[in-house]
């Protein structure tokens, strides 16, 4: 786990609930996210007029915390409820109807988007009003927002699309919940710095077999020495334009893959499914990774498959894309990367991650 804990929604409710046994009340708890979502909400958007919209539950009193920390600042604040319905808008709107849990449709969304178009500033609280939290499902119209506020940790669909695209920039605050998980976020990664003892291959032998279409598989090559390692082959190419780091050329696949110290081989870019080079690979007992035409169920592999090649893979398998993942994995017994605009690593001991949203220029051939 490198980044931020991932909680659901049924996990989050755990963790209150342990919290308030623990000897917090819940008031207290509103307060701190209240004062807290206040603070972020101040230094993004200034002194302007604000609209918070307060559902029935503990969101809506967050809401009013958050109107009646902001109203101390000088700031104008209206408040407004489910039952008003003939709401004026106001430069700055917060969401604060329905955060983590909500399950149906919101009956007032168009009421909600109307506010939100006419709004310079869009604010949510925890989630947007009409997002699913676990497998980032839209159950009504949901209006893009400038900013969200969760509390104490990500949930699923602040990072899984579709609802992803809706939170603009993610704060989360701190209001003295102890919660873990087995799901977290893929935070930035840095490589090892070598030190005096190391050369070579102690900092990782990558092989790169590469096929008729050896550009994707240069791609991962460049991508592995990126990463750190301190000594990336391409195997079957010369391709031009690739780092003078890497060692290219032709050469006895099969033997080259009995060296020894080789770490890690990455077959499948821009590989037709069947073609010989996948057998090599997985004879060659090395840790693999496989992409493209690799792609198969093999147990102490990392499959990397986009959304069409999981369905191959894996049809039929139920629940939100974090659970499919986890379940692919656990029956392949080999960690999976299940890419897309939202990519979900998945190990087959339940551990699992979401990465931030990829940019759609990712979606390129040989990209992935």
């Amino acid at each position: 786990m490198t980044g931020r804990f991932i909680l659901t929604a049924a996990e989050m409710r755990a963790a209150e609930q342990a919290a308030i046994a623990a000897g917090t009340p819940v008031d207290e708890l509103m307060e701190r996210a209240g004062k807290a979502a206040a603070e972020a909400i101040w230094s993004f958007a200034g002194p302007l007029p604000a609209l918070v919209l307060c559902g029935p539950g503990n969101n809506g009193g967050d809401g009013r915390v958050i109107a009646r920390e902001l109203e101390a600042r000088g700031v104008a604040v209206r408040v407004a409820t489910l039952d008003d319905l003939a709401v004026e808008p106001a430069p700055l709107l917060i969401d604060a109807l329905f955060g983590t849990g909500l399950s149906r449709p919101l009956e007032q969304a168009r009421m909600l988007l109307d506010l939100a178009a006419a709004a310079a500033v869009r604010v949510a609280i925890d989630l947007p009003s009409g997002v699913a939290t676990d497998d980032g499902g839209i159950l009504s119209p949901v209006p893009d927002y400038d900013l969200t506020i969760t509390f104490q940790t990500l949930k699923p669909s602040h990072l899984l699309q579709p609802a992803a695209r809706h939170m603009g920039r993610i704060v989360v605050a701190d209001i003295g919940i102890p919660a873990t998980s087995n799901l977290a976020e893929i935070g930035p990664a840095a490589p090892r710095p070598p030190g005096p003892d190391d050369h070579k291959y102690s900092r990782g032998y990558v092989a790169v077999l590469a096929g008729e279409m050896p550009g994707a598989a240069a791609l991962a090559a460049a991508a592995a020495l990126r990463a750190g390692a301190g000594y990336v082959r391409l195997i079957g190419a010369q391709v031009a334009g690739v780092p003078n780091a890497i060692v290219q050329g032709p050469g006895d696949a099969e033997a080259l893959l009995a060296d020894p110290r080789i770490g890690a081989v990455v077959v499948g870019p821009g590989l037709a499914p069947g073609d010989r080079l996948v057998d090599i690979a997985i004879a060659s007992g090395r840790p693999l990774i496989l992409d493209g035409g690799a792609l198969c169920a093999q147990p102490n592999a990392i499959l990397t498959p986009h959304e069409g090649e999981f369905a191959r893979l894996f049809p039929g398998l139920p629940g939100s894309k974090v659970e499919r993942a986890r379940a692919a994995a656990a029956a392949s017994g080999s960690v999976i990367v299940y890419k897309g605009a939202d990519t979900v690593v998945a190990a087959p001991d339940g551990r699992a991650a979401i990465a931030p949203p990829a940019p759609a220029w990712l979606a390129t051939a040989g990209s992935g």
